[in-house]
C-alpha cells in the first residue's frame, strides 16, 4: 500500500504539531484524490469483497447501483453535484456494511437534447430536415456528437471525490440496452399492466415534441401574456326524449373561448352541477356581433350570474333589462345529457370517428362562473380538463391539426374550407368569420392571458 500523503508544515505552523495554521483545503483534496487513483482504493473496495454471501445464493452479497444517467452532451451543474453527494452516499455506505458495490456510470444518450445538438452542428431547423437527411444518417450525427462532454463530466464527478466506475459505463444508444428496455416493457405488457391512451400536454409544433412539467417550470419566461382573440358561440338544444330537451329546444346555449381554433373539435359542453342558469330571449337592440345577412336572434341559455355581463351582448340596454326578461332557471345538473346542434358537420361520421356520444351537454365540477358564460366548450385533444371529462362520458379524442399545429387536408371540402394548411392561431380569424357568417357569433373580443412558450 502506498503510504498516505501527509500534511506539509509551514513557517506559521504551531510548534511541534506539523499542522499548518494556513491549510489550503483544496489541496489536501488534491492529493487525496490522486492517492486513491494510484492506490486503487475504489477498485479494491470491490475486489475485497464477495459478491456471494457465505453460505448464501450467488449474488446475495451484491448490491447493485446503476448510476444516472445525466444527459453526455450537456456540461455538469449545481443540480448534479447535488444529487451525486446523494448517490455516492448510498454505494458507500452499502460499501461499509460489507456490500460488493460497482457503481457504474451510465450516459443518456437518447431523447431531445441529444437531437437539438446534432441539429444545432448541422445547421438544420426543423424536422423536414432531418427526414430529407434521413433517419440513419441523421442517429449518425446524434452518436457522434452525443459524448461530448464526457472528459468534463469524468473530472466533475472525480473531483466530487466520488466513488464511479466510468469504465464499464453503460450508454441507452447500446443496443443491448435498448434491448432489454424493451423486454422490460415486453414483460409488462403480457401481464397486462400497460394501456394505450392520450393525455393532453403543452406541445412545441416547432420541435414536434410535447413539453414536460420540468420544462414548464424551469424558466420564468416560459409563460408570456399574449393578446388572443375571444368568441361566444351559439349551440342550438335540439329536442329529445326528456320533457326539458323537447322543452328548451331550439334554446341556443352559449359558450365562450379563448381558443377559436379548437373549436372545429367541440364534442361537448360543460356546465356546474350546483350552478343556475338562465334562458333569456335577444334583447330589443338585437346581437351586435352578428352579421347583417345572417342575424342572430331567439333564446340563449347562460349562467344567471353572468348575465348581467352578457346584457348589451343580448341586445338589452343594461343588466336589470336582462335579468326581467329572463323565460326559465335550471340547475345544471339538470341540464346533463342535452343534446344540441354542432357547429360543422366535419366529424358527424359517427363510426368512422365514434361521436356517437358527443354534442351533448356534461357535468363538470371544474366549470365556474368566474369568467365566460358558465358553459365551457370541450375539445377533448386540446384541453386537459376537457379530455378527462370526455372519456369518461365515452366520447373520444378527435384530432384537427398535424404535428404541426396545421389544419389537416379534412377540412378542405366543408366549411372551414380556408383553415386547411394553416398554424393554429392564423385560423383564429377565418374561424370566427365563418361563425359571424353563420349566425353563431354573440360575442368576439380581444383577451391577454399567459400561455405557455417553448424554451426552445
Amino acid at each position: 500500500m502506498t503510504n498516505y500523503p501527509k500534511a506539509t508544515a509551514s513557517p506559521s505552523a504551531t510548534p511541534g504539531s506539523g499542522v499548518s495554521a494556513s491549510v489550503k483545503f483544496p489541496e489536501i483534496e488534491e492529493r487525496i484524490l490522486k492517492y486513491w487513483e494510484q492506490d486503487g482504493t475504489f477498485q479494491a473496495s470491490i475486489d475485497q469483497r464477495s459478491a456471494d454471501a457465505p453460505g448464501g445464493a450467488p449474488g446475495s452479497n451484491e448490491f447493485v447501483f446503476y448510476d444516472g444517467p445525466p444527459f453526455a452532451n450537456g456540461l455538469p451543474h449545481y443540480g448534479h453535484l447535488l444529487t451525486g453527494y446523494a448517490k455516492d452516499l448510498v454505494g458507500r455506505y452499502q460499501t461499509q456494511r460489507g456490500k460488493r458495490v460497482e457503481r457504474r456510470f451510465g450516459w443518456d444518450t437518447h431523447g431531445l437534447p441529444a437531437e437539438l445538438e446534432a441539429m444545432k452542428q448541422l445547421g438544420m431547423t426543423d424536422k423536414t430536415q432531418i427526414e430529407a437527411m434521413g433517419i440513419d444518417k441523421f442517429n449518425d450525427a446524434c452518436r457522434a456528437s452525443v459524448m461530448k462532454y464526457a472528459d468534463e463530466w469524468k473530472n466533475y464527478v472525480t473531483r466530487q471525490a466520488r466513488w464511479v466506475d466510468f469504465e464499464n459505463d453503460y450508454k441507452t444508444l447500446n443496443v443491448e440496452y435498448m434491448e432489454s428496455v424493451l423486454w422490460a416493457f415486453k414483460q409488462l405488457h403480457e401481464k397486462g399492466l400497460t394501456y394505450n391512451g392520450y393525455r393532453v400536454l403543452p406541445y412545441c409544433w416547432k420541435d414536434e415534441t410535447p413539453l414536460s412539467n420540468h420544462e414548464l417550470r424551469m424558466d420564468d419566461d416560459v409563460y408570456k401574456n399574449r393578446q388572443d382573440q375571444t368568441v361566444t358561440v351559439t349551440f342550438p338544444i335540439t329536442a329529445g326524449d326528456s320533457e326539458l330537451s323537447k322543452q328548451l329546444a331550439g334554446v341556443q346555449a352559449l359558450a365562450w373561448t379563448t381558443t377559436p381554433w379548437t373549436l372545429p373539435t367541440n364534442l361537448a359542453l360543460a356546465v356546474g352541477p350546483s350552478i343556475t342558469y338562465a334562458v333569456v330571449p335577444a334583447g330589443p337592440n338585437g346581437i351586435k356581433a352578428a352579421s347583417a345577412d345572417a342575424p342572430v336572434t331567439g333564446t340563449f341559455l347562460l349562467a344567471a350570474d353572468l348575465l348581467a355581463a352578457y346584457a348589451k351582448d343580448l341586445g338589452y340596454d343594461d343588466a336589470e333589462s336582462a335579468e326581467g326578461a329572463v323565460v326559465s332557471t335550471h340547475l345544471g345538473s339538470d341540464l346533463e345529457g342535452l343534446q344540441y346542434q354542432p357547429l360543422w358537420s366535419d366529424f358527424s361520421d359517427t363510426e368512422k370517428y365514434g361521436t356517437q356520444n358527443a354534442w351533448r351537454i356534461l357535468v363538470a365540477d371544474y366549470v365556474t362562473t368566474t369568467d365566460g358564460t358558465g358553459l365551457v366548450h370541450q375539445a377533448p385533444a386540446y384541453g386537459e380538463d376537457d379530455q378527462k371529462v370526455c372519456e369518461e362520458a365515452g366520447i373520444p379524442v378527435v384530432l384537427s391539426v398535424d404535428e404541426g399545429a396545421k389544419f389537416l387536408p379534412l377540412f378542405k371540402h366543408g366549411d372551414l374550407h380556408d383553415i386547411a394548411g394553416l398554424q393554429v392561431f392564423e385560423a383564429n380569424k377565418p374561424i370566427t368569420q365563418v361563425l359571424r357568417a353563420q349566425g353563431r357569433l354573440v360575442r368576439q373580443a380581444s383577451y391577454e392571458h399567459s400561455y405557455p412558450h417553448c424554451w426552445r
